[in-house]
């Protein structure tokens, strides 16, 4: 059992931890370079397992592509699971340790963060809700840094397990194609249920204000599920969803134009896919309606990147968005939790080092983390809980290469300071920042 801790002596800890017990596969490391809005907030976080079942749905798996189309789709129960990070109480207690499979789907390990198990909620307050939806595969605490950092600063974070797409049940990629923002929608109804009025969760966070955060095939989902429609060709490949059943999604279509839930307020896409397939036209796009923060690498070779996450930014054309690169970073551009230490060996079924699905080839997994942390938490303050000088944290100069530290000796900036804000002297290299509006 581990008691909470202040935050500054938290720090110290983890500074300790990172330097004395290497060996732990922390989430939680917070490097002596991280950017201002990275850091822990005042809350204890507390971590609960919710299992949810959302009735009568298509059963993607149960089509046989090859043969004809069904008279009527086989329907079923679709199970998921979900991990709710929270604001606990001051004096909380639990166990911060929790298991998880690697991406091997078979390896399970320990991991170590700050979130404690069933802790007791914080009361007198009402946060933002968000929700998290991994990639293809992953599981509901691929982005676990995230949750619980954010978590920590006042908000409620749900963290999906997506069926047919985590480690142990990956199946037809036409499931996820199908299914990803049905779930996310679905999650969002089942949490505003839980926070109504005699709820598990009840006054604990406003569902009617919630963000969404979506890494890879999360955010093919968030792209979605925000308003913008996919191509009709992508509906017709043979390869991707059986008979048309992506045509829910198509742009135009009367399933796809109750798009957005206006309960979502905004959202943050990490390496969203599709683009790079031709699921995604200037048209489908300019769907989207709700502000938008995009997350990538330089030499994405899974998502692309100038043809990929690049062109979707450019085209959703109608809110204003903003543009976070990692320069030379690829896929695994801060999304993914760094890798555990049992993840480091090639898997000869796979095919590969199971570490490779976590780590960069470039850049520091935890560097990563934190930067990413400082930006969402900045995007999130921004856009749902009002904090207007927030956007101070996005008025950047596009290349931190060419920021420029000019500060007075008592730190006031002098008039030709342009260094990215938040972020410590000699550490703002390697990103890139742009931000368009609507209309741009």
């Amino acid at each position: 059992m581990q008691k909470h801790i202040g935050k500054t002596a938290g720090a110290m800890a983890l500074g300790l931890v990172a330097g004395a017990a290497g060996a732990e596969n922390r989430i939680d490391t917070q490097l002596p370079n991280a950017p201002e809005l990275a850091a822990y907030g005042d809350y204890a976080v507390g971590v609960r397992s919710l299992d949810m079942t959302n009735p009568d749905q298509i059963d993607i798996l149960a089509i046989d592509p090859a043969a004809d189309k069904p008279a009527e789709m086989p329907r079923y129960d679709r199970p998921l699971k979900v991990e709710v990070y929270y604001p606990a109480d001051e004096g909380a207690e639990g166990e911060t340790a929790f298991k998880a499979y690697l991406r091997d789907g078979t390896t399970e390990v320990t991991l170590e963060g700050q979130a404690m198990r069933d802790a007791v909620p914080a009361t007198g307050e009402t946060f933002p809700l968000v929700l998290i939806s991994h990639g293809y595969p992953g599981n509901r605490y691929l982005l676990s840094h995230l949750a619980e950092n954010l978590a920590s600063k006042g908000y409620v974070v749900a963290s999906i397990d997506h069926t047919d797409s985590t480690y142990r049940t990956q199946a037809a990629f036409g499931s996820t194609l199908v299914n990803r923002s049905l779930d996310q929608l679905f999650v969002l109804e089942q949490m505003a249920q839980k926070s109504a009025e005699g709820g598990a969760f009840a006054g604990l966070y406003d569902a009617e204000n919630t963000g969404l955060i979506g890494y890879s095939m999360g955010g093919y989902g968030a792209i979605i599920t925000a308003g913008g429609g996919v191509t009709e060709t992508s509906v017709g490949y043979a390869w991707g969803a059986p008979h048309g059943t992506l045509g829910i999604h198509q742009a135009g279509s009367d399933s796809h134009n109750t798009l957005p839930d206006p309960r979502i307020k905004t959202a943050v896409a990490f390496g969203p896919w599709g683009m790079n397939r031709g699921f995604w036209d200037a048209e489908g796009l300019a769907g989207v309606q709700i502000p938008m923060l995009f997350i990538a690498g330089s030499q994405d070779d899974v998502s692309l990147y100038e043809d990929g996450v690049r062109a979707i930014w450019e085209n959703t054309s109608n809110v204003d968005r903003g543009l976070l690169t990692y320069m030379n970073a690829g896929h695994n551009a801060g999304a993914p939790m760094p890798a555990p230490k049992e993840a480091y060996y090639f898997n000869e079924e796979k095919g590969f080092n199971i570490s490779d699905h976590y780590t960069d080839a470039v850049w520091d997994t935890a560097r990563m983390n934190n930067i990413a942390q400082h930006f969402v938490t900045a995007w999130l303050d921004h856009y749902l809980k009002g904090e207007a000088e927030k956007a101070d944290y996005f008025d950047l100069v596009e290349d931190s290469n060419a920021g420029v530290w000019s500060v007075d000796e008592d730190g006031t900036e002098k008039e030709d300071h342009s260094y990215w804000k938040g972020f410590p002297e000699g550490t703002a290299k390697g990103l890139m920042y742009e931000l368009r509006k609507a209309g741009e």
